[in-house]
């Protein structure tokens, strides 16, 4: 254990799940390699299946496999495992209610050095807009361990969006992931941050920051769909405003889920994302971050505004 990258994580946990159900198998569309699909298939060569660049076909072979009782697990880019497969996910999985399981690896701007082609931001808009789809964004590698054993138990279809780069863990090893129940890391009373993925690392280390300025409570959204807004709601009730904060278009995404969930109760709201704009390639990770505002600074400066205090971090205009 005492992973730190979410596709390590990730692909350990398969060939563990993988010992204990013979009837899980794995699919991967010429990406096991950085999908981590290539350590089940080490260690299941039998039950792992290689689509070759076809992620519609792979989708439509775990459609056929769920029928005959399997526990099929497809992986890819997430900007191709939720957009080129769109159809076969929406016509007969999600139609059907087949229980297969779908990994969008290498998620937001995490493979910063190829671009807009494969940053998926909007993952998150597409996926849960189908019914009877399940939507997972752990925050980290210990929460992809526990969210990874949730889904594989859970009926039905499942997606789930894994980050491409190490970063260490906020949440602690070994906790039981329950899906469609957000988890407060850190109390406060006057602006909430609910955060996603990445950014709820980025998102303590801004209510850090803010410590001797602003109190400020970071709530872990790991479920976009179901999410209970009844439960986020009690825990944000007490606070003034809201910050939300994504890797994934504000539209559609995080911020839409929460609004959705509040519409009944509002509080104002800012939300943190990428806004309405494709990715673009960077020497780095922080590079890329840095430039479509998702970073610490970036929440910090939204708290504050929802404070009533100026803006101070200078943003990228596109």
């Amino acid at each position: 254990m005492g992973y730190q990258n979410q596709r390590i994580a990730y692909g350990s946990t398969l060939v563990e799940l993988g010992r204990k159900n013979k009837d899980i198998v794995v699919l991967d569309a010429d990406l096991g390699g950085s999908t981590m699909g290539k350590m089940f298939e080490k260690e299941f060569p039998d039950r792992h299946f290689e689509a070759g660049i076809a992620e519609a076909n792979m989708t439509s072979m775990a459609a056929g496999l769920a029928q005959t009782g399997k526990i099929p697990f497809t992986n890819s880019f997430a900007v191709f495992a939720a957009g080129r497969a769109y159809d076969q996910i929406r016509q007969t999985i999600a139609i059907g209610k087949l229980n297969v399981k779908i990994c969008g690896s290498s998620s937001g701007m995490s493979d910063f050095g190829d671009g807009a082609t494969h940053q998926a931001v909007e993952d998150m808009a597409i996926m849960r807009a189908i019914p009877n789809m399940t939507v997972l964004c752990p925050a980290d590698a210990n929460e992809t361990v526990e969210a990874v054993k949730a889904m594989a138990g859970r009926k039905g279809p499942c997606y789930i969006r894994l980050n491409r780069n190490d970063y260490e863990n906020v949440t602690p090893e070994g906790k039981p992931f329950q899906i469609g129940v957000p988890s407060v890391l850190k109390e406060g009373n006057e602006i909430a941050i609910i955060a996603t993925g990445y950014m709820v690392g980025l998102a303590l280390q801004a209510a850090k920051a803010l410590q001797d300025e602003i109190s400020v409570k970071v709530i872990n959204v790991s479920t976009i769909k179901p999410l209970d807004g009844k439960i986020l709601y009690e825990m944000v009730k007490d606070c003034k405003a809201i910050v939300t904060a994504e890797e994934h278009s504000v539209i559609g995404g995080l911020g839409s889920a929460v609004a959705e969930a509040f519409c009944g109760t509002p509080k104002p709201m800012k939300l943190v994302g990428v806004e309405d704009t494709f990715g673009s390639s960077a020497h780095s990770y922080q590079d890329v971050l840095g430039y479509y505002g998702l970073t610490a600074e970036h929440i910090a400066d939204a708290v504050r505004k929802m404070n009533g205090k100026p803006e101070t971090v200078v943003r990228n205009q596109f």
